[in-house]
């Protein structure tokens, strides 16, 4: 194992830490200096870029999602590997270095299909006149895609990947992932915060005084289905709602929001985790079509959206943390703190709360899901276990990911 004694012997190790989201918007790659790990860890950004896909490739990307077959999976799994290996050599170039710099690459592959266990016990109706669901069926699952061997080939760099599978076979819902790295970045003794990250889907971390005690779920879409009804509008010109201009100009359709808070999703107790399945491109659709039968206008819909991204963080926080959790600052990432309109919706809502973004930890909002990645490749390295059962429900603490050794040329 000469690989892993020479990557453990340094004081400090160049990770690139690489992401692709439900958003679809391209692959995040950063470059990070990381010292120490577990409590020890000190992170420092160096370079973070984001590679958009391709225009065949993301549409390719769009319909596996929804419709793909073994083989299109299996295709896009080497291409996507390319695209991420390209990805992590732009980010190494553009810090001024090459491969031979860098330790580690963590890549969190992008999700096609994930079916958590608490998928299989949606709730009945209740005191916020839920109606019915017929829960899913099968065996708890997850497939990220994006062949490590092929980046580590491509690139000579050891990687890691693959880090939902392990949680998942130990009882847990595979996600979110990113709370313990989380924890590591934002604690401060005797503060009590919540890292809201506002992707594709939106996620909590609530980081309390000990890490055994942390508890994080996603608490519904984020940016995913703005964006896909966006797409749908313009024939795919437009990706998202740039500066949320559309839903400033909308008002909010308070019939509709009830409905879409209704689904049950949003008052299953954590942990729980979701995605495409419930709130991607199908649910798009659906919602897009009231347009086109002109029940309602685009901006009206967009704005609706928009607030219930709002509404299912806020009330997650009111159901599941504030009776528990005396908390002092909310911490924003992701897409969705880049647009000013959910940011002040956010801030109305939760005006007794201080909002702040990652930027004020030196922890860029763009970059933060990717830095997560790399924190975790440093952690497997040394044989750290990185899921916690309070936040994912497993039954035991256990190591994430997988690697594929890289071969210098």
């Amino acid at each position: 194992m000469n690989w892993l004694e020479r990557i453990l012997s340094k004081k400090e190790r160049l990770v690139v830490g690489l992401m692709s989201g439900t958003s679809l918007d391209g692959v995040d790659s950063v470059l990070v200096r990381i010292k120490g790990h577990e409590l020890e860890t000190k992170v420092e950004m160096i370079n973070f870029i984001c590679l958009p896909y391709e225009s065949s490739l993301l549409k390719r990307l769009d319909e596996v999602i929804s419709k793909g077959s073994t083989r299109e999976v299996s295709t896009l799994n080497f291409l996507l590997g390319k695209a991420f290996s390209e990805a992590a050599l732009a980010v190494i170039k553009g810090a001024g270095l090459s491969t031979g710099d860098v330790d580690l690459i963590g890549s969190h592959g992008q999700t096609v299909y994930h079916n958590p266990p608490s998928s299989f016990n949606v709730p009945p109706a209740s005191q916020f006149r839920l109606r019915r669901t017929t829960a899913k069926k099968g065996v708890p699952s997850t497939i990220q895609i994006g062949e490590l061997d092929v980046i580590a080939e491509r690139t000579g760099i050891t990687t890691v990947g693959d880090f939902r599978t392990r949680d998942l076979a130990a009882g847990g819902e595979g996600a979110p992932l990113v709370p313990y790295v989380d924890y590591i970045l934002f604690h401060k003794p005797g503060r009590i915060s919540i890292a809201q990250n506002i992707g594709g889907i939106a996620n909590a971390t609530v980081i309390t005084g000990r890490m055994e005690d942390v508890i994080a779920f996603d608490t519904g879409p984020g940016n995913m289905l703005m964006d896909n009804v966006v797409s749908l509008a313009t024939n795919g010109r437009k990706r998202f709602d740039k500066n949320g201009r559309l839903a400033s100009q909308g008002s909010i359709d308070k019939k509709l929001l009830g409905k879409l808070l209704s689904h049950p999703f949003f008052s299953k107790p954590p942990p729980k985790s979701t995605g495409a399945e419930l709130f991607g491109k199908k649910k798009a659709l659906e919602l897009y079509t009231l347009v086109k039968k002109r029940k309602t206008t685009l901006s009206d819909l967009v704005a609706t959206i928009l607030e219930l991204t709002v509404e299912s963080i806020s009330l997650s926080y009111e159901r599941f943390i504030f009776p528990k959790r005396k908390v002092n600052e909310v911490i924003l990432s992701g897409g969705g703190a880049r647009n000013p309109v959910l940011v002040d919706r956010l801030k109305r809502r939760l005006g007794y709360l201080k909002l702040s973004t990652s930027d004020k930890y030196g922890i860029p909002v763009d970059a933060k899901e990717a830095i997560a990645f790399a924190v975790l490749a440093n952690e497997l390295i040394y044989g750290n276990c990185t899921n916690l059962p309070s936040v994912t429900g497993a039954k035991k603490t256990v190591p994430l990911g997988k690697i594929a050794l890289g071969g210098r040329r």
